[in-house]
């Protein structure tokens, strides 16, 4: 199941209590119907044809039942922006790292704040493991370890 925006919220009003969902800063603009826009971190420039590592502004933080899969928004891939990777496991907390390719014709500049990828949030069902990996708790761009 997808938490549609209303759940969301919801999950979010928690937020303050452990095992519970937090994004931080949370903002209502980013919120939409069934996921929630995560911003750039920091100014960048996407030179074409390179791989840059860009961090969210938002902290994440996602309890048991809850898994995220970040899409890159329309908007970018239109000028030919590609996320590498995307998934987000229960238990993760941090600033995501992202990692964007620019197979567009032009360098294109990212500003802090930012719209970039979508976050869609699943609900897991039996699960029996949190993350625990190395990325947790991270701050900033975080490469490869």
């Amino acid at each position: 199941m997808i938490l549609s925006g209303t759940e969301i919220r919801r999950r979010l009003a928690h937020g303050s209590q452990p095992g519970n969902l937090v994004i931080r800063p949370y903002s209502d603009e980013c919120q939409q119907p069934a996921s929630y826009d995560l911003r750039a971190g920091e100014d960048l420039l996407l030179s074409r044809g390179r791989c840059t590592l860009l961090p969210t502004l938002e902290w994440v933080e996602l309890p048991e039942d809850l898994a995220g899969t970040l899409r890159c928004r329309s908007s970018f891939g239109r000028k030919g922006i590609l996320l590498g990777g995307g998934f987000v496991d229960p238990g993760f907390r941090g600033q995501l790292t992202l990692c964007l390719t620019n197979f567009g014709d032009v360098d294109l500049e990212i500003q802090h704040n930012e719209r970039v990828v979508q976050m869609v949030l699943h609900e897991v069902r039996g699960g029996d493991r949190l993350y625990g990996g190395r990325y947790q708790d991270s701050k900033g761009v975080v490469g490869a370890r």
